[in-house]
């Protein structure tokens, strides 16, 4: 579980990444699930339903890169793991929250996330909205625990960074746009859009890393700068998905943007010029870690493993 499934064309990469990311990938991401274990709820009394799909839609599976990131930007500046292993359990729960509203009815209407029945399907769709809801707030109480960090500064900057990135004019406001977005929109319109809904998670959990080792605030802009980057790589390599691949090896279903008539930076520039545009973004974020990248292999090797990601 949780290792990341690609290939690598270091020519089309523009250099070599290191050969052990997806094994680190696959570390970090059991280390997570047990601190999710740890953190989550076990079913118990008549709430026992809601806290088993909370449950449900957390141990999915999933290569857990939101907290990979914590944790790699956290050792940047001598936090210990277990400090940003219950930041990087925060932004796990969280997103997987908002996948959980994204696959209701109201939203994008999925039936398959990650290769099993959505959590509405498993369920139905009350306990779905209130699991979605009740991992939104655990995510803060994760944050606001003394475990976290014992300086509650440090833990109220967490907590602020967090509301603002998930928020509404974070992933809430980017989940709000891309309701309404359209092949009119155009290239910066796209990339504003996924800047919010999905970059926004990305950019908290690198500068979680400098909240927690209390690093200055050119540290902190320097990951934003990586993450911001990195996470077009991201979306632009999964609306690729969308258009090439097939359910079996994304384990959700495809061909939804167009289906929606979704604007996208595929439908815009086509496979190629999405490709062609996502490999400058990868160069991009490397280049924005400066003196960091040499010191974190697995920070500036994520862009290139995202380029041929396959799931």
């Amino acid at each position: 579980m949780g290792q990341l499934d690609v290939t690598m064309d270091k020519k089309k990469a523009g250099g070599p990444a290191p050969a052990d990311l997806p094994r680190a990938i696959a570390a970090s991401a059991k280390a997570v699930d047990a601190t999710l274990e740890a953190v989550l709820p076990r079913p118990h009394g008549p709430q026992g339903r809601v806290q088993e799909a909370m449950r449900y839609a957390t141990f999915a599976g999933g290569k857990r890169l939101r907290p990979f990131l914590v944790l790699h930007s956290a050792r940047l500046f001598g936090v210990d793991d277990s400090h940003a292993l219950r930041a990087g359990a925060a932004i796990e729960v969280l997103h997987t929250y908002s996948l959980v509203h994204d696959d209701l009815p109201c939203m994008d209407d999925d039936d398959l996330r990650r290769g099993r029945p959505t959590t509405h399907i498993a369920f139905d769709e009350m306990t779905a909205v209130l699991a979605g809801d009740a991992l939104l707030t655990i995510a803060f109480e994760i944050l606001a625990d003394e475990k976290t960090h014992p300086d509650p500064a440090v833990r109220i900057a967490l907590v602020a960074r967090l509301a603002e990135a998930s928020g509404h004019d974070g992933m809430i406001g980017g989940q709000v746009i891309d309701m309404i977005a359209t092949q009119q929109f155009g290239a910066d319109d796209i990339v504003n859009l996924q800047r919010l809904k999905t970059g926004q998670l990305f950019e908290f959990s690198c500068e979680a890393g400098p909240i927690l080792g209390k690093a200055s605030a050119e540290d902190c802009a320097r990951l934003r700068a990586y993450a911001r980057e990195m996470g077009v790589v991201f979306q632009i390599t999964d609306d690729l998905l969308d258009v090439t691949s097939t359910a079996e090896k994304t384990g959700k279903a495809v061909g939804k943007d167009a289906e929606m008539g979704k604007a996208t930076l595929v439908t815009l520039l086509g496979v190629d010029g999405a490709r062609a545009e996502a490999q400058r973004r990868a160069q991009a974020a490397i280049a924005a870690l400066g003196p960091y990248a040499a010191r974190s292999p697995e920070l500036s090797g994520l862009p290139l493993f995202l380029l041929d990601r396959e799931s």
